[in-house]
């Protein structure tokens, strides 16, 4: 089993991810595809005239602020448009692909956080109309059995709660949690960069391996959203995937190329 996540920041080519999941597919390979969509979620929020809001949490991870109004955007901008887009190239090549939400059939579901602890302009906050979360529980029952029956699932967030609400989630992470699951030989987290990088300045500062024991280490050289897709790769060793990649999802055959260790290796 392979799960992949593609980012969705910009510039992603989404084309040649789809290729190289049919290529994959076709050769027989069990395959879970997670995608993201924050790009076309703050293109769709600016249009709408609700700009993006990011906080950062206490511990210093930035994250979406998600109120209701945001999470019907969120929801327009991953499932309506990224994942609808993402099906339809998959069954041009062949490939019955069904799309899902978090929320549809709870196939990724989690506690909603009862509040967020933030900085903001140097002081502490509490945000309490916050609908977000983190996925705790897959239903490998049902993506089993269309994986049994020949379907490839494509995934993303929003998730649900166990009170039902819809939340927010990080696909990064949510990735890992499925990856684990489903006993996942290998994760591969595909993003706009080469995989992590001493200097976010420079390609070329590329880290190749990293053994999963010193992965705390490298917390404090992630930047930006790259900080999630390191924890996320922590969170799915610790639950015993093998090997996560963090890749370069602007490469021809980019899963194929991570699966050959082009981009920072993990195990």
């Amino acid at each position: 089993m392979i799960v992949v996540k593609v980012g969705g920041g910009h510039g992603i080519p989404l084309q040649a991810v789809c290729q190289d999941v049919c290529t994959l597919v076709k050769q027989g390979k069990r395959l879970l595809l997670v995608h993201g969509g924050s790009h076309e979620t703050n293109v769709l929020s600016a249009a709408l005239g609700k700009p993006p809001r990011f906080v950062t949490s206490i511990s210093g991870v930035e994250s979406r602020y998600t109120d209701r109004e945001t999470l019907e955007i969120f929801s327009m901008a991953y499932v309506g448009k990224m994942n609808k887009l993402i099906v339809e190239r998959l069954q041009q090549l062949g490939i019955n692909a069904v799309g899902l939400c978090g929320a549809d059939g709870r196939s990724m579901e989690g506690e909603r956080k009862e509040a967020i602890k933030v900085m903001e302009h140097g002081k502490r906050k509490v945000l309490r109309d916050d609908f977000t979360g983190r996925v705790e529980r897959i239903n490998t029952h049902l993506l089993t059995l269309l994986l049994d029956h020949g379907y490839t699932p494509v995934l993303c967030p929003p998730a649900i709660s166990y009170q039902s609400d819809i939340i927010n989630v990080d696909g990064d992470r949510a990735a890992a949690v499925l990856a684990a699951a489903f006993g996942a030989d290998t994760l591969v987290i595909l993003s706009n960069v080469p995989g992590l990088l001493r200097d976010v300045h420079d390609a070329d500062s590329l880290i190749t391996s990293i053994d999963k024991a010193r992965l705390a280490s490298y917390l404090e050289i992630a930047q930006g959203r790259m900080k999630k897709k390191v924890m996320g790769a922590a969170e799915a060793l610790a639950q015993g995937v093998g090997t996560v990649i963090l890749g370069d999802a602007r490469l021809q055959e980019p899963i194929q190329q991570a699966l050959q260790g082009r981009g920072t290796v993990i195990r």
